[in-house]
């Protein structure tokens, strides 16, 4: 049973823990064994938690023995991005700089899903500092694969954890998502992943020393996780909601609403901004609408989503204003190439002058009034996370066409980012061989709206995942190390 116990989900995973039909170890053990064969093929692990994650499991066990009642992630591995802290283990955001960079203590999220009984068995890629484009490729670690197609980028910037989950190496991942770092990389890679809305569940994003980022990176950024299964999702948004007094953003909102009067409103947006879309992906979104109506659920075409061109030129302009004081250090940091992405970000949108950075927060209020009535009309908005199949690794940061052209197939992640509210990806099928997916957006603080939706497609059009690597198609660079 052990060589199997890789492949089921988190919550059945949990189960057998729980009811002593294996024990963490073994389960621990089963995913370790994974990473071994699968890891050298797509290089998602970076740093390798193999005795911790024993000894984690170890102490379940004894607890279990002990008669003590177990969390409901008992026992169950998963991945945290580069850029989360985990206690004792370096946070190195794929730099070299960063590489002895040890963390005194857990993110709030990684401490609340080991509290819930999850184990941590790795760090997971990402591209350098989260800033050297969509791709997962990092100075330190290299090039994370796609299991699916090894010419196709599996996104990012939480690329290494769609591709240990997808893979089997983690039942989950804990990313994070300021305009698609979840939702564009669970699309590419064939699982589910949610962004929560802004305030649900509570981070701590510094980088450095006590200092705090500044509003625009305190806003946008949230962690989210990623699953194979949406039933899987909803058990590590239920364990991640909620305050914390480590983070004030984070508000004491239930994780459950009340049930809406009828069937539930659906908007269709398949081309946000009318820019554009490929065939793969509206044939998804419209595989998702006849899901979501088989569902119960009143699905309507809309003829666009509000202000989207300048809710992008305000995300833009916002972003820079406070990035560019620190651009000439963080550039240094990028290793050759990597500061190519945000460096063509910053020839095209200069900084605001004091004057206009006040025009633009209120503007920041009027575009989030704006979606709140459209999200009051309609519950529900169902789009792509990417406009296009997974595009080749690096295509953002090759030229201004290929930045402008990754930029404006995730524009409905970055715009609903910068809105705050929830979204999440699930995928409808494979189409040429590469999977695809949707987003279901809803209302600030109504996840359980969006994952009841993305259940009713999972619930009709299945499960992707776990997969085994298709032909990676060029050498890994990068290296799993072990503690």
């Amino acid at each position: 049973m052990r060589d199997a116990l890789w492949k089921m989900s988190a919550a059945a995973q949990a189960e057998a823990v729980r009811g002593a039909h294996v024990s963490a170890v073994e389960l621990v053990d089963s995913h370790l064994d994974r990473i071994a064969e699968v890891n050298p093929q797509v290089n998602a692990v970076t740093q390798l938690l193999a005795e911790r994650a024993r000894e984690a499991a170890r102490a379940t066990d004894r607890r279990r023995a002990a008669g003590e009642a177990l969390g409901p992630l008992a026992g169950v591995p998963f991945t945290v991005k580069e850029s989360t802290a985990v206690e004792g283990v370096p946070t190195t955001f794929g730099t070299a700089r960063f590489r002895d960079l040890v963390a005194p203590a857990d993110a709030p999220p990684v401490a609340r899903l080991r509290a819930a009984g999850a184990i941590p068995i790795g760090h997971s890629n990402i591209p350098t500092l989260i800033l050297a484009g969509m791709h997962t490729r990092s100075e330190l670690f290299g090039d994370t694969v796609n299991p699916w197609d090894g010419s196709r980028t599996p996104g990012g910037t939480s690329g290494g954890d769609a591709v240990a989950v997808a893979t089997g190496m983690a039942a989950l991942g804990l990313g994070n998502d300021s305009g698609g770092s979840v939702r564009v990389p669970a699309q590419f890679c064939g699982v589910a992943g949610l962004k929560p809305s802004t305030g649900r569940f509570p981070a701590d994003h510094r980088v450095l020393g006590p200092d705090d980022p500044g509003p625009a990176s305190q806003m946008l950024v949230t962690d989210g996780p990623l699953a194979r299964s949406v039933g899987d999702l909803r058990l590590a948004y239920e364990v991640l909601a909620g305050a914390d007094p480590r983070d004030p953003r984070a508000v004491p909102v239930p994780a459950y609403g009340e049930a809406l009067p009828g069937p539930v409103k659906v908007a269709v947006v398949a081309d946000p901004g009318g820019r554009g879309v490929h065939p793969a992906v509206r044939g998804a979104i419209e595989t998702a609408a006849d899901a979501l109506t088989d569902a119960g659920y009143d699905v309507r075409e809309v003829g666009d989503v509000p202000r989207m061109a300048e809710a992008l030129e305000a995300y833009g302009r916002i972003t820079v204003t406070e990035f560019a004081p620190n651009w000439p250090v963080v550039r240094q940091l990028l290793g050759e190439g990597g500061d190519r992405y945000i460096e063509m970000a910053m020839e095209r949108t200069p900084p605001a002058s004091a004057d206009e950075l006040m025009k633009l927060m209120g503007t920041w209020l009027a575009i989030r009034r704006s979606w709140a009535e459209f999200l009051d009309a309609y519950p529900l908005l169902l789009g792509p996370s990417f406009t296009e199949p997974p595009v080749e690794p690096g295509l953002e940061s090759r030229d201004r066409a290929g930045r402008d052209r990754v930029g404006s197939g995730m524009r409905l992640c970055t715009v609903t980012s910068f809105v705050g509210v929830p979204g999440v990806a699930v995928p409808t099928g494979v189409v040429d061989g590469l999977p695809t997916g949707v987003q279901i957006v809803g209302r600030a603080f109504r996840e359980d709206l969006c994952l009841d939706a993305a259940q009713a497609i999972e619930d009709r059009l299945g499960v992707l995942t776990p997969v085994d690597p298709r032909d990676p198609g060029r050498t890994v660079d990068g290296q799993t190390t072990a503690d």
